[in-house]
C-alpha cells in the first residue's frame, strides 16, 4: 500500500440557497455526441443553480423533437411535461393559470415552434405569459432524418440534398412584431453570453423568447450550412457583451467603463448589464431590433444578444386578475360560491 496521504475531498460548492449543482442535473443524454442541445442543457443547469432557484419550483415543458427530449437531461428534481407536437404553449398556459408561482421553462425546436406549433407560440407571446421559451434552432428535423425546417436560411445547404431556396421564418422578428417583452438570440457555442441571457430571462416577468442556434452534428454541421458551428462563429454579429447581476449581489461588483454600458433593471431587482462592443443598440426600440435582424439576414449573418426588452406590459396573470395565492393552493370552500352568492351571480346574467 502507498504511504502517501489520501487527497482531501474538494468541498462541494453551494449556491445562495445552499444547494449543490448536482441538485440541478438530470439523466445522461441520448443525443448525438457533440449536439449543441447538450450545451444548452448544461447552461440551463448552470443558470438555475447560479440564480438560486429551488429545483422543485421549476416546471419543465416541451413538445416533440430532439430538443424536446432534453428536459430529461437537466433539473431532475423538477416536474416535467412532454406534450404532443406543437402544443407545449397551451399546456403551459393551463398549468400557469392554476400555479403561477412556478418558473416555467419551455424547450422547443424550430420544427415544434415554427411549423406545427407556430399558432400556439403566437398566442402565448401575445398573452405575455410568464415563462422562458427556448428554441433550440438547428434548421433541420433531426428526428426524421434531416429535412429542412421553416427556419433554414436561403442559400443554406445541409449535408445531403439541394440548397434551401424557401424564405425562412425568423422567430425573433416574429416575436418582436407581436410585442414579446423579452427577445434574444444566442448560440450554443457562446456559453457565457447564453448563460447571462438565460439567467436574465428567468428573472423576467412576462414571456421571454430565446432563439438559440444549435448546430445539428448529424445532418447540418457542414461548411455550407448557415447554422453550422463554423459558419456561426465566423458570421456572428454580437450587439453587446451581456452580464447579469442578481438581486442578491451588489451591482458594484461588476466593473465596466462609464459610458460603455447600459443597465436594465428586472422585475425582481436583478440587473442586465449590456456592454456595447460594436455600435449603440437600444433594446427598448423595436424598430432598431428589427433593423438589426434585417441587416444581418441581408448580409447572411447572425445577430446575437438581447434584441428587445419591455418591462411595462402586464403579464397574463395580471390581465386575468388572478388572486395572489396560486389557484392550486386555494381551498375548495373559497373557490366555490355558496348558494346565495351563486343566486346573485345568476340573477345578474338574467338582467
Amino acid at each position: 500500500m502507498s504511504d502517501k496521504p489520501a487527497r482531501a475531498a474538494r468541498p462541494v460548492k453551494l449556491n445562495v440557497i445552499n444547494e449543490p449543482k448536482d441538485s440541478y442535473k438530470g439523466g445522461p443524454s441520448s443525443l448525438c455526441p457533440g449536439c449543441g442541445h447538450d450545451q444548452i442543457s448544461n447552461v440551463i443547469i448552470n443558470a438555475a443553480w447560479e440564480n438560486g432557484i429551488q429545483p422543485h419550483r421549476i416546471a419543465k415543458m416541451s413538445g416533440i423533437g430532439c430538443s424536446s427530449k432534453t428536459p430529461a437531461y437537466y433539473l431532475g428534481q423538477s416536474h416535467g411535461f412532454n406534450t404532443v407536437h406543437g402544443r407545449m404553449p397551451s399546456v403551459t398556459t393551463g398549468a400557469y393559470a392554476v400555479n403561477k408561482d412556478l418558473l416555467y421553462i419551455g424547450v422547443s425546436g424550430d420544427g415544434d415552434s415554427a411549423s406545427i406549433g407556430i399558432g400556439q407560440l403566437i398566442h402565448a407571446i401575445r398573452r405575455n405569459m410568464d415563462m422562458v421559451y427556448i428554441v433550440e434552432n438547428n434548421g433541420v428535423y433531426g428526428l426524421t432524418k434531416g429535412q429542412y425546417s421553416a427556419t433554414a436560411d436561403i442559400g443554406s445547404k445541409k449535408k445531403k440534398g439541394p440548397i434551401n431556396e424557401t424564405q425562412p421564418i425568423d422567430l425573433c422578428a416574429l416575436a418582436i412584431n407581436l410585442g414579446c417583452t423579452f427577445v434574444a438570440r444566442s448560440f450554443s457555442g457562446s456559453k457565457k453570453q447564453l448563460n447571462s441571457i438565460l439567467k436574465a430571462a428567468m428573472s423576467h416577468k412576462g414571456f421571454a423568447l430565446i432563439d438559440v442556434i444549435s448546430p445539428c452534428v448529424t445532418f447540418n454541421n457542414n461548411d455550407e450550412s448557415m447554422k453550422s458551428y463554423g459558419y456561426v462563429k465566423e458570421n456572428e454579429i454580437t450587439l453587446h457583451m451581456t452580464d447579469y447581476i442578481p438581486h442578491f449581489n451588489p451591482i458594484t461588483e461588476v466593473e465596466v467603463p462609464e459610458g460603455h454600458f447600459r443597465d436594465i433593471t428586472l422585475h425582481d431587482g436583478s440587473t442586465i448589464r449590456l456592454e456595447t462592443i460594436s455600435k449603440e443598440h437600444d433594446p427598448s426600440d423595436a424598430v432598431a431590433a428589427l433593423t438589426a435582424l434585417h441587416q444581418a439576414e441581408t448580409n447572411a449573418k447572425h445577430v446575437t444578444g438581447l434584441l428587445y426588452f419591455d418591462n411595462t406590459k402586464a403579464s397574463l396573470a395580471e390581465d386575468l386578475g388572478l388572486v395572489e395565492k396560486p389557484l392550486i393552493d386555494v381551498a375548495d370552500d373559497e373557490l366555490r360560491p355558496d348558494k346565495s352568492t351563486l343566486d346573485k351571480i345568476n340573477a345578474a346574467f338574467l338582467g
